[in-house]
């Protein structure tokens, strides 16, 4: 096809695109739905064009075109995106509501343990062997030694990407055995839970016992707003299964599943990307020894509450909730 004849195919298009896209950008209209599939023809249009020699004028016009249309695109995708998460954010904050049974079922297997192990071990030294081992409690020691540069799992300052990296996968892996849990009628869950309040407990009372307390308490409490919560939250989803599959009323069990695993999934969606946030703090901001210990409480103080307020006493997701 030559130049000519190509031009007057698809200038009524070329036309039409620019027109939209002028529009878009002075807030006239929003793209239409058929806009990306004209932009993919717009890219194949200029393909076209090089592929053909086409003039360097034809060539740069048809790639000032594809790329107005890749920036108005690209605005389009990120607040649809943007929209998505918003939506996510706001169907986990009310599933968490909904759901406050189960979530302070969860918050009672872990916190209750942990405070019994907690004051055993600090009274008794003894009472920490029953969970810890002599050498991992020696272990224990070394990460929380005021001495240290880096606080938590002894690695070289360079490293805190790649520890990003091992929180994010440890913490998952705690997250999903708690949700997954579930599937055995809670019994995983319950298990998942327990332990880890238990070890929770046994840690805390143990550093407190020995007199590391001025660099474990900066250390977790921090990073420990969104890691505590994201396990009870992920452990409350993984209730919510074993109490359907154990009581599914007139369903079917696997209908009750279904039903209570939609609402779990929101869960876990949100107890997943808050341990993210906590993976982060603690690589980044928990482990440094620089930081004064009063601006690491505070800050965890204040992280606490924001915790707490956002998803439980803000007004989020509160439209979603039945009256």
């Amino acid at each position: 096809m030559k130049e000519r004849d190509f031009e007057q195919q698809y200038e009524p298009l070329w036309q039409a695109f620019e027109r939209q896209v002028e529009d878009c950008r002075q807030g006239v209209e929003k793209p239409q739905t058929t806009f990306p599939e004209q932009y993919r023809q717009l890219c194949g249009q200029l393909s076209l064009a090089r592929q053909r020699d086409y003039s360097d004028a034809l060539v740069a016009r048809l790639n000032h075109l594809v790329m107005r249309g890749h920036h108005l695109l690209y605005q389009r995708e990120a607040r649809a995106t943007v929209g998505r998460l918003g939506n996510a954010l706001v169907a986990f904050v009310a599933a968490l509501r909904q759901n406050r049974q189960y979530v302070l079922c969860a918050a009672l297997l872990f916190i209750l343990p942990a405070l019994v192990m907690g004051i055993g071990t600090y009274l008794s030294e003894t009472f920490m062997y029953s969970l810890v081992s002599p050498e991992q409690a020696a272990e224990l020691e070394s990460m929380y030694d005021p001495a240290n540069d880096r606080l938590g799992p002894e690695r070289d300052s360079e490293t805190d990407l790649a520890m990003f990296g091992y929180y994010i996968s440890h913490n998952i892996g705690i997250a999903f055995k708690a949700f997954a849990g579930g599937m055995f009628l809670g019994i995983g869950t319950l298990m998942v839970v327990l332990y880890n309040g238990l070890y929770l407990g046994a840690v805390t009372g143990y550093l407190t016992r020995a007199g590391f307390g001025i660099t474990f308490y900066p250390f977790v409490i921090g990073h420990g707003a969104f890691e505590l919560t994201a396990i009870v939250i992920c452990g409350a989803a993984g209730l919510m299964m074993g109490h359907a599959l154990i009581h599914p009323g007139r369903q079917r069990r696997l209908d009750a599943l279904r039903t209570a695993s939609a609402e779990a999934v929101k869960l876990m969606y949100g107890g997943v990307f808050m341990l993210f946030v906590a993976a982060f703090l603690e690589a980044f901001w928990s482990s440094s020894g620089q930081l004064p210990v009063a601006v690491k409480l505070v800050v965890g103080a204040a992280l606490w509450l924001f915790v707490l307020w956002f998803c439980f006493f803000s007004k989020i997701g509160m439209s979603r909730e039945p009256d």
